[in-house]
């Protein structure tokens, strides 16, 4: 049997972990060995700082072997690959066969899909708590529905979210807690949960400001990385003062290039004492792999991908040995319950989503149909022209822009439904129309190229104008500690734009339609449109805007303009 504590501020403990992002004034480094050649890990205490650390810290191993399940990414994808009926069949296997069993979520599970959209994320808490989730770490997307929603949503689960670095700026205190603790016979297993500050651009900067707009949220960035070590550093040494035989991240940090510096890796690397990191929002395959710390001791960082096309397990077994491994969607097995269950909630929107609301003769696509690569976020494709097409057809503005990372699943050739649609724009964010700058519309397509060629969700589709992208000249794009625009401080990537025939006038005021996450909250870091003029606000949610273009301009059919998978030409990348 397990019992659960709650990881609490503990009267005493270093001042970094009252104020979670300050500088540690301790620090409690517990000293890892191996005990054989992979990662079976034993803890000795640290020489130094025998006032906070145990002098003799020893690990026990657990008696009965522990299964630790984990998803990530999850993305309200309840049926899809193995689905939560199988993940729940999974659970139970495991549980039969005599193991001691926790499940555990590494973030954004509760948007993505249709299910969430339609429910505020209400539906897919609601089958997490059916199938018995037992501590989650916070997504960015878990924040899509608005920070009230969320917070809700929080106090409706039936596990706890903890996360180390999400703080209250006004109290400088954690909104969560830090980690925590699961007891097993004699061993302690923690869990430190850790959000990636990319969360404040890639979800909605507004939701973690005041009226005033200042921002009263943090994930405790800054320029370095540092700010965030030493918060994780200060998490971990709490969690081993408490008696954690064991430390596991529970973490939606993400391995790809553009989130550094707070990548999964870079956070290892600069902290010690951490057995095991769980990762996501890269929706990186990584069945395990291992990533020196601090000390140079190997620590085991896993991934399972996205929309549980697998589901990994931890294992620490009765020698100590922690290992990883994924179980992919050749996993067959349902469990006939939660089947029930979720039939029961599908079938009250089955309906709605099944009406067919028109055709295409074509797909529109966000992979390349080639390689199978997602490249809505770094060029032009079909998809990206219609969506914004749509943008300008319901606004009448000039200009309109739709950002890649907003749009997140193809159209199909042949019928098309409600529910495809709401599958392309599930954030329910609503289209408005401000004025806008040519300088702040070029400011705006130079940060959503300044990764290239890696991806970025701010990266522009576009309608009513073209331009050139010269990956070949660096980045000069600055952005201040919340990942917000600053300034362009050298040559631009973007050239020769062009509003229909005309040069892109920088003085010029044009009207930009777009959705409300980009110009008017500030997302994906679009900092230049801050207070600009609204013209028209919240004219329809974006999927609707789409159903209204299909039906009203399309004449239901979309048809052979589209035709062409890498679009029209709008946006060409020059060698």
């Amino acid at each position: 049997m397990r019992r659960i504590r709650i990881g609490l501020l503990i009267a005493g403990m270093t001042i970094g972990l009252l104020s979670g992002c300050a500088k540690q004034q301790v620090t409690t480094e517990a000293v890892q060995e191996e005990t054989n050649v992979e990662n079976s890990i034993t803890e000795e205490a640290s020489e130094e700082n025998t006032e906070s650390q145990p002098e003799e810290a020893v690990v026990t191993p657990p008696s009965e072997e522990i299964a630790i399940i984990y998803t990530n990414d999850v993305h309200c994808s309840i049926s899809d690959n193995i689905g939560y009926s199988g993940l729940a069949a999974y659970k139970k296997e495991l549980e039969a066969a005599g193991k001691q069993v926790l499940l555990v979520d590494a973030g954004d599970s509760i948007q993505g899909g249709v299910i969430g959209a339609l429910s505020s994320g209400e539906y897919p808490m609601e089958i997490m708590n059916d199938i018995g989730y037992d501590v989650a770490t916070i997504g960015n997307h878990e924040f899509d529905y608005g920070m009230e929603q969320f917070m809700k949503l929080k106090d409706e689960a039936k596990f706890p979210y903890v996360c180390c670095n999400f703080m209250d700026l006004t109290t400088n205190q954690r909104v969560f807690d830090a980690y925590q603790m699961f007891t097993f016979g004699d061993t302690e297993v923690a869990f430190v949960g850790i959000t990636t500050p990319k969360t404040i651009t890639s979800s909605t900067p507004k939701y973690f400001q005041n009226e005033a707009g200042e921002f009263v949220y943090g994930f405790c960035q800054d320029e370095s990385g540092q700010k965030l070590y030493d918060t994780v550093q200060s998490a971990i040494d709490d969690a081993r003062n408490a008696g954690a035989d064991y430390v596991i991240g529970l973490a939606h940090l993400g391995v790809e290039a553009t989130t550094s510096p707070w990548m999964s890796t870079e956070v290892i690397a600069n902290t010690t004492g951490m057995d095991a990191l769980i990762d996501g929002h890269s929706h990186t395959v990584m069945p395990e792999e291992n990533v020196k710390n601090q000390d140079g001791k190997p620590v085991i960082l896993t991934q399972t991908g996205t929309k549980l096309a697998n589901i990994g397990t931890l294992t620490i077994d009765t020698t100590g040995k922690l290992s990883t491994s994924l179980t992919d969607n050749s996993y067959e097995t349902k469990d006939a319950d939660t089947d029930a269950y979720i039939a029961g909630i599908t079938e009250q929107f089955d309906e709605q989503l099944s009406k067919v609301i028109g055709t295409s003769e074509v797909e529109l696509v966000v992979n390349d149909p080639e390689t199978d690569v997602r490249i809505v976020r770094t060029a032009e494709t079909n998809l990206g022209d219609f969506c914004a097409d749509a943008y300008l057809a319901v606004t009448g503005a000039d200009i309109a822009m739709s950002n890649g990372g907003g749009i997140r699943a193809a159209v199909p050739a042949g019928e098309i439904t409600y529910g495809d649609i709401i599958n392309v724009h599930p954030f329910g964010n609503a289209i408005c129309v401000i004025e806008a700058t040519g300088q702040q519309i070029l400011d705006a397509l130079e940060l959503g190229v300044m990764d290239m060629p890696e991806e970025s969700g701010s990266f522009q589709q576009v309608a009513g104008i073209t331009f050139e992208i010269h990956p070949d000249i660096p980045s000069s794009v600055k952005l201040d500690e919340n990942e917000m625009f600053v300034s362009v401080d050298g040559e631009y990537r973007v050239q020769h734009v062009k509003v229909g025939e005309e040069e892109l006038d920088l003085k010029k005021t044009y009207t930009l339609a777009g959705n409300n996450y980009s110009l008017m909250n500030g997302g994906g870091g679009l900092s230049m449109f801050q207070g600009n003029k609204v013209v028209q606000d919240s004219i329809l949610v974006d999927a609707e805007a789409l159903i209204q273009y299909i039906q009203e301009d399309l004449g239901g059919v979309i048809g052979q303009d589209y035709a062409e998978p890498y679009g029209q030409e709008r946006i060409v990348a020059v060698d």
